[in-house]
């Protein structure tokens, strides 16, 4: 059983086969509208009784996605031993559509950062709520592996540039990725860091290779990630040297950095405070669409 204690307010109905969900029902404030067994992904909740209840023999169905939770109107409906007054309230709370328009047209990938860190707790909230991102089956398998310290990613950043050198010196460089000695060399003649761009901070995100779409779910969390820091005036960068550079030319630095060996890393990104300020969108060209209209 996870989260809080529920309420004594949910004192309705609740059998031995909710007991491993902890679900409960406020009769009190439940109108029986039916919207929670509608919207179950997995058929776990059923009517017949009037209220929801758990279906028959369904309960290890549930995928703990909360749908239930988060559908009710009248917050009658506790699982996992939530309290649905701990949720955040849509209403009235949405970003608008042309505000949601200038973030996503807005963003820019940010290669110029200042030296100050962000607040550790500021980082800790911000992962929280990408916690929230969709993931397979709701496997939430993913991993966040994050650098908030600047001094510790002063270390990775040495250590991942000195085992890019050790391979140029002894000719391992996969090919295709020659172009590394380039980048080793500019930090070691000119100190111009191309793989980490002086950010302050580094997120790589990782999934167990058994999941059911665990490149999906990396690729997603990073998404939701780079957009909410765009909402807060902070800078990222989808980084793909970093990637390659830990995935495929100095792989150690994955355990170094706590990486389970089972998993495989969806992308990495740097982030912190921009030393750039944007000031309107860029003007695309068409998009490629391709509509479908099927004849017959």
């Amino acid at each position: 059983m996870s989260g809080q204690p529920v309420p004594a307010e949910f004192h309705g109905i609740q059998d031995e086969e909710s007991d491993m969900l902890d679900f409960r029902i406020d009769t009190e404030k439940c109108i029986q509208c039916g919207e929670c067994a509608a919207d179950c992904p997995y058929l776990c909740i059923t009517m017949e009784s009037g209220y929801p209840a758990l279906a028959e023999g369904r309960e290890n169905q549930c995928i703990r996605c909360q749908h239930c939770l988060a559908v009710c109107p009248t917050a009658a409906l506790s699982i996992l031993g939530k309290d649905p007054a701990d949720s955040l309230e849509l209403d009235g709370a949405l970003p608008s559509q042309a505000q949601m328009e200038t973030l996503l047209m807005g963003r820019r990938s940010t290669r110029r950062y200042t030296a100050e860190p962000l607040d550790p707790q500021t980082i800790a909230c911000m992962l929280e709520v990408v916690g929230n991102a969709p993931t397979g089956v709701n496997n939430r398998g993913t991993l966040f592996t994050v650098v908030d310290d600047p001094a510790v990613l002063e270390v990775v950043r040495a250590e991942t540039l000195e085992g890019i050198r050790r391979v140029i010196d002894t000719g391992g460089l996969p090919q295709g990725m020659e172009f590394f000695e380039n980048f080793a060399d500019l930090w070691e003649q000119k100190g111009i860091d191309v793989l980490f761009r002086d950010a302050p901070h580094l997120l790589l995100v990782t999934s167990p290779k058994s999941g059911p779409s665990p490149d999906a779910d990396c690729f997603i969390a990073l998404s939701y990630f780079e957009l909410l820091a765009g909402s807060m005036g902070l800078g990222s960068l989808w980084n793909g040297l970093v990637k390659w550079a830990m995935t495929d030319i100095v792989p150690e630095m994955r355990a170094r950095l706590g990486i389970p060996q089972d998993h495989c890393t969806g992308y990495a990104m740097v982030f912190g405070h921009p030393a750039v300020h944007y000031q309107r969108t860029v003007q695309r060209g068409d998009v490629n669409v391709n509509r479908v209209c099927l004849d017959g």
